[in-house]
């Protein structure tokens, strides 16, 4: 038999309740980490990524000599840090002869590699090196819009993949309502050839329009960079399947005697038994009890006082 143990704190049965499987998901979060070897500018481009998504990821500036996407073997490392951190995603960088400025983005299922985009990055810029009104800088946290300019996003596999790493890398978490004006930044990523795409970050300015509607302006506040895409794996179609896969939803318990209607809304109807008042016990220590009986005894005996009084009147008359 296989002893299994459970959590004696609740702190420990709280965080094992959060890493288990819902309904509707957590928002993901990133792991962001290096190789042996890296640049200066792919130590911007790894320190930029994590400011664009500080709310929801996890740096390690540490070296990691084991971790080698792409080779068997070479993967174990970095799913054991995607299970430490909870990260659904990551961010791999390194910098070699044969690939310099290398980055690999990919995605976990159940904490182990599901998909892969290893890109080069070229061109790159810094937020720091644009200069705008300071006010314009998107907040920490806030939705961004996506615009995927090019044919390349629909009929290239490699830039098809990109597009949906890169989907869900930036847009952070799921909501069902949002508010218009909480949209600030735009993330604008152009196929500009079949594996090069250009990337860029731009700050929303709205501006008058004479009409309801505002005009928006684009405002670029970096980063930018060119990814040229080199390698990229998809997941099988056995893991893709199992990983798409969704839970129903549980049915409603069904409510009795409810109903809705258009004009009142919710109507209810409620069952009351017969409460039968007269059979009811009722205490002798009551005051309102102890008057009545009181009352009636008094009157009980001027009833019985003119009743003997009429007896005695009627006799002498006799």
């Amino acid at each position: 038999m296989m002893n299994i143990k459970t959590p004696k704190k609740g702190r420990v049965r709280r965080e094992l309740e959060k890493r288990a499987p819902k309904l509707v998901e957590n928002g993901k979060k990133t792991l962001i980490l290096q190789g042996i070897k890296t640049s200066s500018v792919l130590n911007a481009v790894l320190t930029q990524i994590y400011h664009l998504k500080r709310d929801s990821a996890v740096r390690y500036t540490r070296k990691n000599e084991n971790i080698r996407p792409f080779e068997s073997g070479g993967e174990t490392s970095l799913e054991f840090f995607s299970l430490k951190t909870d990260c659904s995603l990551f961010v791999f960088g390194s910098h070699s002869k044969k690939r310099p400025d290398n980055l690999i983005m990919g995605r976990t299922y159940d904490h182990h590699i599901y998909d892969l985009v290893e890109v080069g990055v070229e061109n790159f810029k810094t937020t720091e090196s644009f200069t705008y009104d300071r006010k314009l800088a998107p907040k920490v946290g806030s939705k961004p819009f996506f615009a995927f300019i090019g044919e390349g996003f629909e009929s290239v596999e490699e830039l098809k993949h990109l597009k949906e790493v890169l989907l869900d890398l930036f847009r952070g978490e799921v909501v069902e309502n949002l508010n218009l004006a909480g949209l600030d930044r735009a993330y604008i990523c152009t196929a500009v050839s079949s594996n090069r795409v250009y990337f860029t970050h731009c700050a929303l300015r709205l501006k008058k329009s004479g009409k309801i509607v505002p005009r928006m302006e684009l405002v670029e506040v970096g980063p930018s960079m060119d990814l040229v895409v080199r390698r990229h794996r998809l997941p099988n179609d056995d893991l893709r399947k199992e990983a798409m896969k969704t839970a129903r939803e549980q049915p409603k318990k069904k409510v009795k005697n409810v109903s809705e209607d258009a004009v009142q809304g919710k109507i209810g109807k409620i069952y009351i038994p017969d409460q039968q008042v007269g059979d009811m016990a009722l205490p002798n220590k009551a005051k309102g009890v102890k008057r009545e009986r009181r009352e009636a005894k008094n009157k009980k005996g001027a009833n019985e006082h003119i009743s003997k009084k009429l007896k005695e009147d009627s006799n002498n008359a006799g």
